[in-house]
């Protein structure tokens, strides 16, 4: 019982403490913090969107923007174009991209898709550009982005590497990039994506985020995994994320289905697993996809109306966006004093087990206003013999619950 008091003391002025440093920050935008992103107000946002492939077509962007938003959304990642894999997306359409996101409410992950797979020798990378041209493409939008940090999110390139390379050419290429990013004033928080095609079946992203992520002077760094078939059990999926929660490195699916060319993707326990370890995910993709991952498209045929099965699984199904996305506080003003973006609990009997965190309406909610520091996830429920969700392992707290 002694250990068990000291440990909740520790908890109270860790809370404390944590509290204290999400009121100072001062930096303007989206920000990474033990684990977790946060936006420019200090709530902690957990994203919950779709992509959307702009750059093949740009015609489609109203409707698309619209569409997803109507879904509950809180973010979109949009497909865009260098110029050297396809029709370049020039600095009027990225800033028109911007705005109308920004007008539909959603958070806009930028994404280079030119950098698919470089490097490996299959012939859909035979084109493919490295992270350095993503980056000059970047820096050509400086204009554009600059002043956004509020509402825009950077992914410097997709599945930036291929196969068959050595992990130096994923972590060094990266450490080049952000460095040349930060060193031209962006101060975005920057998504990465990993190796393998964006799948890190050979762990090089989970094994190495902390190296990368440590060599950025701002420390504002998400991981993004895209789980396909390699992901087709709880077991590959919950290693793969449980893992980024106890190194306490900010992670997101930042793209996800249902199938994968003829090939089973657990879409059920990645949402669950996002659900559970409050880490963002991103469907692909809203309309569009080639006659052979056709059964990718959220709405067929461009209509909202009209969902495919994946899209239904997506959008209303257990742990989908309706019920599970809350929209940045830079939009909605209710930044709730840093309690992390989630809704205050009407009642404090929604929290049978006093952690400060409760259930309703089919959402996580706070009984209190503060915020919570980052705790790695125990590794038995032995570890938490009063059954409150909170245990002692290893000379730390632990959480068996989220």
């Amino acid at each position: 019982m002694e250990k068990l008091t000291l440990r909740k003391a520790v908890l109270c002025a860790l809370t404390a403490v944590s509290t204290l440093s999400f009121s100072t920050v001062v930096s303007a935008g989206f920000y990474t913090s033990g684990g977790d992103l946060y936006d420019a107000n200090g709530s902690k946002f957990v994203m919950r969107g779709i992509n959307h492939s702009h750059t093949w077509y740009t015609n489609k962007l109203d409707s698309s923007l619209s569409g997803i938003a109507g879904t509950g959304a809180n973010t979109v990642r949009v497909v865009l174009s260098t110029g050297h894999k396809w029709t370049k997306n020039g600095a009027a359409d990225v800033a028109n991209v911007i705005k109308k996101a920004k007008e539909q409410k959603l958070v806009a992950v930028l994404d280079a898709h030119d950098t698919t797979g470089y490097g490996d020798t299959s012939a859909e990378a035979s084109t493919s550009v490295s992270l350095s041209v993503a980056v000059n493409y970047w820096i050509s939008l400086k204009d554009q982005l600059i002043g956004q940090e509020d509402y825009v999110i950077i992914n410097i390139g997709n599945e930036p590497v291929g196969n068959g390379l050595d992990k130096s050419v994923w972590i060094d290429n990266h450490i080049d990039a952000i460095k040349r990013l930060r060193a031209a004033g962006f101060t975005h928080t920057l998504m990465i994506d990993a190796p393998n095609w964006g799948q890190d079946w050979q762990n090089v992203m989970r094994d190495n985020a902390s190296t990368v992520y440590n060599a950025d002077s701002q420390k504002n760094i998400v991981f993004s995994v895209h789980m396909y078939e390699v992901y087709g059990n709880y077991q590959s999926v919950n290693d793969y994320m449980s893992t980024f929660a106890n190194n306490g490195m900010p992670l997101v699916i930042g793209e996800f289905a249902s199938t994968h060319k003829n090939k089973n993707v657990d879409e059920a326990s990645i949402m669950e697993r996002s659900e559970f370890y409050q880490m963002g995910y991103l469907g692909w993709s809203w309309a569009g996809n080639d006659a052979s991952t056709a059964d990718l498209d959220i709405a067929i045929n461009w209509n909202s109306g009209n969902l495919s099965s994946w899209g239904d699984t997506l959008i209303n199904g257990v742990n989908g966006i309706s019920t599970t996305s809350v929209l940045s506080s830079v939009y909605t003003g209710n930044s709730n004093g840093g309690n992390e973006g989630y809704p205050q609990c009407s009642s404090a009997s929604v929290d049978p087990d006093g952690d400060g965190w409760g259930w309703e309406n089919g959402k996580s909610c706070q009984v209190i206003v503060s915020a919570t520091p980052s705790y790695p996830i125990c590794s038995s429920l032995s570890a938490d013999p009063d059954g409150d969700g909170w245990g002692w392992e290893n000379g730390k707290s632990c959480k068996t619950s989220n």
